[in-house]
């Protein structure tokens, strides 16, 4: 559940969770991304290509899903 902030005018805002996912059409399975956020990233035994169980990432794993899609020499890593 996201948590509620005060703004400095004294309003509650909602933090929006950030969100990720691979677009499979581009994913060649480097394993950039799984190495850099193995919590978050998971590879396919199939082809090796990653996908993301659960898209809604936790506070304190967006710093490394940030940095796993910039590692991604595809740029499949999408992240809103």
């Amino acid at each position: 559940m996201p948590e509620a902030a005060e703004t400095p005018a004294g309003q509650l805002t909602r933090r929006i969770p950030m969100r990720v996912r691979v677009d499979l059409e581009l994913c060649q399975g480097h394993t950039m991304c799984a190495m850099t956020a193995p919590q978050v990233f998971l590879l396919s035994e199939e082809d090796g290509r990653a996908h993301v169980p659960e898209p809604e990432v936790p506070e304190d794993l967006e710093a490394a899903v940030v940095k796993a899609a910039g590692r991604c020499p595809e740029r499949a890593v999408v992240v809103d």
